[in-house]
């Protein structure tokens, strides 16, 4: 009888490591490894062989950068989207992204079921799994961690050891790790004490900000209707843009978060997370729109960060929602086009310049000085007319309160 076709995602850390060898064991399956590039880093010849030499039957490595800079990350970053005020979301976009390839690849196989190393505590698998059932809800899914008696990180270690799979991580150093080009997350040890001082040592992508140039760091990035394309007057490609960003933010040590967020699954977490390149692009996108955006549009907007933010977080990517969203979004950032300067210094990331040729801005409205625009008697009728219901409430409140009186007495 032939075997059914198991996709997994892998990436040749411990989980996926351990899962690849259960699943065998476990189903009697044939195991497609795929693992997605989304700018993680990995030495994808290891990753191959090691995949094959644990019982793959055959090995996907799929480059997909340029669709996660593009078509989810730049979305994000317009729409403005942070969750709970500090978390830009670099695990969360990069798992519909994955997701969806897992999905294709397993179309393309005839695979009947696609698995994932998620655990039953985190986020990821759902939103693993919303984007597997808004594309192919035919698709079974397996999410081993929760089904299998393996119940922490040491015994699929020591799972891994008995089987003589070779994995990255060990007890003494349990930090749990996601990278893409987007960010660099860290999760587990002594960070699970939210009053331990997370060490820097963990860094990757990174300077310490203590460690950091003497002198402050000037860049210069230039957006087009809300997408970044070019750094200090050179034009770039997205992923190139992001590396390129990612260099610069990482050596001046900006865009470390410390955090204790509220995951979708019910529980806090603790995680530091490392987005040098991201939160240059996201201090510079807010200021152009400080500079581009109306009062009114710029407010509503920043309702619907918050609404984008929480749909990212929470897996639900490929929703209709999302979509509007997108649409209202891309809409404002018709006229956000223009350079903001930012300088740079151990750690941080301040504004220090921003010109649109779409600026809402005008020097002779707002100065101190003499104009010849602006008529400051106009100023008393709009007073007038913005504070009449407050006028006519408070006749009101003294109307009744003299009539009290009067029936007092």
């Amino acid at each position: 009888m032939k075997k059914e076709k198991f996709i997994l995602a892998y990436s040749g850390g411990l989980d996926t490591s351990v899962i690849l060898a259960w699943l065998k064991e476990n189903y009697n399956c044939e195991v497609i490894a795929v693992c997605i590039d989304v700018g993680q880093g990995d030495d994808y010849d290891a990753v191959t062989q090691k995949a094959f030499n644990t019982g793959a039957s055959k090995v996907y490595i799929e480059d997909v950068k340029e669709d996660f800079v593009k078509n989810y990350i730049f979305p994000t970053l317009k729409a403005g989207a942070v969750y709970e005020g500090k978390y830009l979301l670099g695990t969360s976009f990069a798992r519909p992204v994955i997701a969806k390839r897992l999905v294709e690849i397993a179309e393309k196989e005839g695979a009947t079921t696609i698995a994932h190393g998620c655990t039953g505590k985190g986020n990821d698998q759902v939103r693993f799994e919303l984007t597997i059932k808004a594309l192919n809800p035919s698709l079974k899914v397996i999410a081993p961690w929760r089904i299998w008696d393996i119940r922490s990180r040491e015994d699929a270690i020591d799972y891994a050891k008995e089987r003589n799979i070779p994995i990255p991580v060990t007890k003494e150093k349990p930090y749990s790790m996601d990278k893409n080009i987007w960010h660099l997350s860290h999760e587990g040890g002594d960070l699970e004490n939210p009053w331990n001082e997370h060490k820097t040592d963990m860094y990757q992508m990174t300077t310490p900000p203590e460690e950091c140039p003497d002198a402050a760091t000037y860049v210069d990035i230039y957006f087009e209707k809300g997408n970044p394309v070019a750094i200090d007057g050179t034009k770039y490609e997205p992923v190139e843009l992001l590396e390129k960003l990612n260099d610069i933010g990482g050596k001046n040590g900006v865009g470390i978060i410390d955090m204790v967020e509220n995951r979708l699954v019910g529980m806090k977490s603790r995680g530091v997370y490392e987005t040098p390149g991201g939160t240059l692009l996201y201090t510079a996108h807010k200021e152009l729109e400080y500079l581009t955006l109306d009062r009114q549009t710029m407010h509503y907007k920043e309702l619907i960060a918050q609404k984008y933010s929480e749909l990212v977080y929470d897996g639900m990517w490929f929703t209709p929602l999302r979509e509007a969203l997108d649409a209202f979004v891309d809409s404002t950032q018709t006229f956000v086009t223009g350079t903001v300067r930012l300088k740079l210094y151990k750690g941080s990331a301040k504004v220090a310049g921003s010109q649109s040729p779409y600026s809402l801005y005008s020097e002779e409205f707002a100065t101190f000085g003499k104009d010849e625009v602006y008529s400051h008697k106009d100023s008393e009728g709009f007073i007038n007319l913005f504070g009449l219901p407050l006028k006519i409430r408070a006749l009101m409140m003294k109307k009744n309160e003299e009539e009290e009186t009067k029936e007092a007495i």
